[in-house]
C-alpha cells in the first residue's frame, strides 16, 4: 500500500480544529475529501497533533495511505492542493514507509502564541490583542519556571479524561518582536488547552494579578483558576513537529508581523 508523509500549513479560523467531525468542517476532513477526490478511493490520513477549532498550524504533519496505484510526488502534492481549499496548503509531500506514522513517530511538538500589544488591522486573526499594559519580566519569569516534567492538571481541560497529567517540557520561551510578545512551548505531547490556559496565566503575571509564586503552585496543586484565562485560538499556531533526527527551531519569530 503506498504511504506518504504531507506537510501541512492551515489557517484554522474556519474549522472546527484538525479532527475529523460528522457534521462539522474541520483540516483533517477537507483532506481527506481532496485525497479521495484524486485517488476515487477510500484514504487512511492522520495528523501529528489535534488542533482545536481557530488554531493554526505552520508545519503540520500527516501520514496518508490508500490501497491504489502509486502516482508521482510532485503530480499527487499539485492534484490534492487543486482540491483543497485557500486555506489549507501541503507545502511538502514525499513517499513513506508503510508503518509511518505522524502521530506515534513524533518525538517533540512546537507550539507558537502571538501576543499582540496594539491594536491591529490585518492580523487579528493570527493573534491575541491584549489592551492592558504587560510588564515583561514577570512573564519571562513564570515562563522559566515551565521547563522540566511538571503536573499541568491545572492547565488542563477534562483532567480527569487524561491517563497522566504530568508532562515534561523541553523548552519555554518567550520574546518581543516589534508589538508581539511571543511564546513558544515545546513537549512530546500536550493536554487539552494546555497552552491556551498557560498563554493566559503568563498574561495574568504580565497584567501583576498572578504571583510567581501562584503561578509556581498552579504546577503542584490543582486549580480549576486557569480556565477562567484560556487565551482565544487564534494566536496560536502548532509550529513544528520533529521526527528522530530532526534538528529543534532555533530563531524564535512571528508567522504574521505586527510592527
Amino acid at each position: 500500500m503506498p504511504s506518504w508523509r504531507l506537510d501541512i500549513e492551515y489557517d484554522g479560523t474556519r474549522y472546527g480544529g484538525w479532527q475529523q467531525q460528522q457534521h462539522m468542517r474541520t483540516v483533517q476532513g477537507e483532506l481527506i475529501r481532496a485525497a479521495e477526490a484524486v485517488f476515487m478511493s477510500q484514504v487512511e490520513l492522520g495528523g501529528a497533533g489535534r488542533t482545536d477549532a481557530g488554531v493554526h498550524a505552520c508545519r503540520q504533519v500527516a501520514h496518508l495511505r490508500v490501497k491504489a496505484d502509486r502516482i508521482p510526488e510532485l503530480k499527487l502534492q499539485i492534484e490534492l492542493n487543486k482540491q483543497l481549499p485557500h486555506d489549507i496548503n501541503i507545502l511538502a509531500l514525499r513517499s513513506a514507509p508503510p508503518n509511518f506514522h505522524a502521530r506515534h513517530d513524533a518525538i517533540a511538538r512546537y507550539y507558537l502564541y502571538q501576543i499582540s500589544t496594539r491594536r491591529t488591522a490585518f492580523g487579528k486573526a493570527y493573534v491575541w490583542w491584549v489592551k492592558d499594559r504587560l510588564k515583561l519580566a514577570p512573564m519571562k519569569q513564570a515562563c522559566a519556571l515551565l521547563e522540566g516534567r511538571h503536573d499541568f492538571r491545572s492547565f488542563c481541560e477534562a483532567p480527569e479524561q487524561q491517563k497522566s497529567t504530568f508532562i515534561k517540557v523541553a523548552k519555554s520561551e518567550l520574546a518581543i518582536s516589534g508589538s508581539l510578545i511571543l511564546f513558544r512551548i515545546a513537549a512530546d505531547h500536550f493536554l487539552w488547552k494546555m497552552v491556551r490556559r498557560i498563554v493566559g496565566a503568563l498574561v495574568e503575571a504580565g497584567r501583576g494579578n498572578l504571583t510567581i509564586g501562584r503561578f509556581q503552585e498552579l504546577l503542584v496543586k490543582h486549580s480549576s483558576e486557569p480556565a477562567a484565562w484560556t487565551a482565544p485560538p487564534s494566536g496560536l499556531f502548532l509550529e513544528r513537529i520533529l521526527y528522530p533526527g530532526d534538528a529543534a527551531p532555533i530563531t524564535l519569530a512571528p508567522v504574521f508581523p505586527v510592527e
